[in-house]
């Protein structure tokens, strides 16, 4: 008996495919997502192991400071420069067949249009051009190697992105401005256009010791040893350790690659997969509710079917597998599809990327058998999982409905009972002021995470308690707009609750992650312009035009050259450091603190910013009361030079604005700085100039700094938050599948339940209704359906939104914003995303015969 049942539900899954093809569609792009990402992941990952083994291809052993300085915003952290004639010894050493210093630094060409080359993201490099072919992972692909002062080779990408060719002069910030003329063009290792996206500018020894270490000369980053034949790595870090001077280390090729990929792999790469893991996630959330209403309905719809087959002599375990079974095949059948579109979707990820200035190395794609098994063991569980209840509902049909008409709606639906209410109203009830709690005090992003999935769960939960009212409530307006036709599909929306919760929950969970994102994006926005607007006094600021990893920032020369124009008034530069105070690595601001007041404003101050000399340090007043720390108490400072030195609080100020916790005045970082480099230039315009004529003095001379942007107070703060804008766009691209598969959830119950209706429809139009009345009814049905999840997906979006930001905010500083034009659009999104999903239903529910559908039984 058992097989007959399984071969009668796989035919009845054949003769009605078109039931589950929303269920088939939903788990396909689910599972073509997380292929997608675990792809990507695994490609990204060989990708850069790659890049970093071809780089260190022909290096042995690399010699570099043992000290590292960790901090905040430094991957990798800070190491202090060795002196280059320790090259020179090391070849002295047996089993050595080549040693060079290696010069590593920031440095960013201006393309021929006058613009940075590269800075969005990965990093803009310069350094030396080693002579030893084998210890270079660069090859000449034209010219010649940089011989003179001035002459630099690129990488071949750099060049083609900045039109430059051989003989092309132009500028290179290191920050400060370096003429330079292009000799060669270089290619990296088997003929790649650059190291992935970074650009890289070679120049001679001496000037990539002039322009890129604190001494000018004599300083390396590392020295690049090449062995011998028949010397192994591990020998000869052996032979060259005890010629090394104290705080010198020597490391193996391969250890330094892998540090390289770990480094990587452990940060970038795990939160980016992560990302886009979690977003998935989402997408296989919301496909679990279509597949489960689905299953629901089609179960619901069987019911007379299973019912004589349980008086034919099924038992129950039979028909929940038969059941199961469909799930299982069309589980697997999608899942199978969606690991061939995965391949697709980890191109349009990576192009995504790509479109929005996160440029990701190229590379062939990597399918490890991790990407393989989990997407379909996670397709196939999620549409055997979601269809367990429906199919558990099928084996308890009575034999004794065979002989009786049942009621489908009734059958489906059931009645919201006393344990959904208890259950939902406590999972609210206790989710609420979790989140709360955790906003507000503390405050804790854990706590306030728990308490978010709490009030989901418990929305869901109560989804078929609220559904009636809402939709009879958001349907008030129909009658009186649609007439007839608005009226039955208010009733039709509204007559059955749990189906409607459970097709309007797929996109609530969708609108809600989104308004969510929005929120918190306007909120940091809010509190970008709030800083901008409070700590910044000054009229115009000098930007890079770069974001992340990249670009080189601004010379610190620029706040004097432009303090002598006579249209300004002040100028002061703000740059950063990293030093460790109290045993933990730190970001400090290095600036003049005498040239700060009337231009940054950073507060009530206690103390004196003057007094800071070379010996100073201020801090902000949340940092001093974290430590205990009084004005005139004495503060261990370390350098990444290994000095290391006493340092007097001697002022105190209020923090979050433009400036960080730690402030020391260019005097006292200049003995231990590396490429000393400004992130903004604020300036103040005399009185009487305008913004527009102070504005084209200004870019005027910054013409040979190699063009830096000059913004207004209004544009600076837009460019701050420009980056939030950026990470809403990819947001907004990866959570679209999530809301695609929560329409098609909408499009496919209305389908079935034009199928279920088929008599109802016939009768509607035997007694005159019009083709266009009834596309109208099916169409307002499924308005309704999705304005109550996009509504409820507002609201609760809206409370998640608010208690993230709260939760994050640690320091108290940050501005809570609702954006109404965005949340207005995301409505008129989702009631017109309704009214799509709608399409296909009511045009099949307007063609029904009417004969035949009268006579449907």
């Amino acid at each position: 008996m058992t097989s007959v049942v399984l071969r009668l539900s796989l035919r009845s899954l054949r003769a009605h495919k078109r039931r589950l093809a929303g269920t088939f569609l939903s788990i396909l792009l689910g599972v073509s997502f997380l292929t997608g990402t675990m792809v990507l992941g695994d490609t990204l990952r060989a990708n850069f192991d790659t890049l970093f083994a071809d780089a260190n291809a022909g290096t042995d052993v690399v010699v570099r400071s043992a000290d590292v300085l960790d901090s905040p915003g430094t991957a990798g952290g800070v190491r202090a420069p060795v002196d280059t004639a320790l090259a020179e010894r090391l070849r002295a050493v047996p089993g050595v067949a080549a040693a060079e210093p290696s010069v590593q630094g920031a440095g960013q060409l201006v393309g021929a249009d006058g613009k940075p080359i590269g800075g969005q993201g990965p990093p803009t490099l310069a350094g030396n051009w080693l002579t030893d072919a084998r210890l270079n992972p660069y090859r000449l692909a034209e010219g010649r190697a940089p011989a003179a002062p001035g002459e630099v080779v690129v990488n071949r990408g750099a060049a083609r992105t900045g039109g430059l060719h051989l003989g092309s002069t132009t500028v290179l910030r290191t920050p400060d401005p370096v003429p330079v003329t292009v000799v060669g063009i270089a290619t990296f290792g088997a003929g790649a256009d650059g190291m992935g996206p970074s650009t890289f500018t070679a120049m001679t020894v001496a000037d990539a010791e002039h322009h890129l270490t604190p001494k000018g000369a004599g300083q390396a980053s590392s020295i690049q040893v090449r062995a011998a034949g028949g010397v192994s790595q591990q020998e000869l870090v052996a032979r060259i350790s005890p010629q090394l001077p104290a705080g010198v280390q020597a490391i193996t090729g391969t250890a330094a690659t892998r540090e390289s990929t770990q480094l990587l792999s452990g940060r970038f790469l795990s939160m980016f997969t992560t990302l886009l893991l979690v977003f998935a996630g989402i997408a296989l959330l919301v496909a679990t509710f279509t597949i489960h209403n689905t299953f629901a309905i089609v179960v619901a719809q069987r019911s007379r079917e299973n019912a004589l087959l349980r008086a034919l002599g099924a038992v129950r375990g039979q028909v929940l597998g038969a059941t199961l079974a469909e799930a299982l095949a069309v589980g697997a059948l999608a899942s199978l599809g969606g690991l061939l579109g995965g391949i697709g979707v980890a191109a349009g990820l990576k192009a995504l990327f790509s479109a929005l200035g996160f440029a990701l190395p190229t590379g062939g794609t990597v399918i490890s058998a991790a990407a393989v098994v989990l997407p379909l063991l996670v397709g196939t569980l999620v549409a055997v999982g979601s269809a367990l209840l429906p199919a558990v509902r099928a084996g308890r049909t009575a034999p004794l409905a065979a002989l009786r008409e049942t009621g489908v709606d009734r059958a489906a639906e059931g009645r919201s009972g006393t344990v959904r209410v208890l259950l939902g109203g406590l999972l609210v009830a206790a989710g609420v002021p979790l989140a709360v709690l955790g906003a507000t005090d503390g405050p804790s992003v854990l706590l306030t995470a728990g308490g978010a999935l709490a009030v989901l769960a418990g929305v869901v939960v109560l989804g078929p308690v609220a559904a009636t009212f809402a939709v009879r409530t958001l349907g008030a307006p129909l009658p009186r707009l649609r007439g007839v036709s608005g009226t039955l599909a208010r009733r039709n929306a509204a007559r059955n609750p749990r189906r409607t919760a459970a097709t309007a929950s797929a996109l609530m969970i969708g609108v809600a992650v989104v308004t969510l994102f929005t929120v918190f994006g306007a909120s940091i926005k809010a509190t970008l312009d709030s800083t901008v607007s409070r700590s910044f006094a000054g009229d115009l600021a000098v930007t890079t035009s770069s974001f992340g990893a990249g670009g080189s920032g601004i010379s610190p020369k620029v706040a004097d050259t432009l303090a002598q124009l006579p249209d300004v008034r002040q100028t002061v530069g703000l740059g950063r450091g990293v030093a460790r105070i109290d045993g933990h690595g730190r970001v400090l601001d290095v600036t003049d603190p005498a040239r700060l007041a009337g231009i940054v404003d950073l507060g009530r101050v206690d103390g004196s910013l003057d007094a800071l000399g070379t010996d100073g340090l201020a801090v902000s007043r949340s940092e001093a009361e974290q430590h205990g720390w009084r004005l005139g108490q004495s503060v261990t400072v370390g350098f990444a030079d290994g000095a290391s030195g006493p340092f007097t609080v001697r002022a105190l100020y209020e923090g979050g604005g433009l400036a960080g916790d730690y402030l020391i005045s260019r005097q006292a970082w200049a003995p231990h700085r590396g490429q000393d480099a400004d992130t903004m230039v604020a300036v103040g315009l005399r009185s009487g100039v305008s913004l527009t004529a102070g504005k084209a003095a200004v870019q005027k001379a910054l013409v040979p700094f190699g063009n830096p942007q000059v913004q207004d107070r209004d544009e600076y703060a837009a460019s701050a938050a420009s980056g939030v804008d950026m990470m809403l766009s990819v947001v907004y691209a990866l959570l679209a599948l999530a809301v695609l598969i929560a329409l098609l959830g909408i499009a496919n119950t209305l389908t079935l339940a034009v199928h279920e209706r088929t008599r109802e429809l016939g009768l509607l139009r035997a007694v005159g209704q019009t083709r266009a009345q009834l596309r109208g009814m099916v169409r307002w049905e499924s308005v309704l359906v999705a304005a109550f999840g996009t509504v409820g997906g507002l609201g609760l979006g809206a409370f998640l939104g608010w208690a993230l930001v709260k939760a994050s905010d640690s320091a108290g500083t940050g501005s809570f914003a609702i954006p109404p034009e965005q949340l207005a659009v995301v409505l008129a999104a989702g009631l017109l995303a309704g009214a799509v999903a709608g399409l296909r239903p009511a045009g099949r529910a307007a063609r029904l015969d009417v004969l035949r559908a009268i006579a449907t039984e």
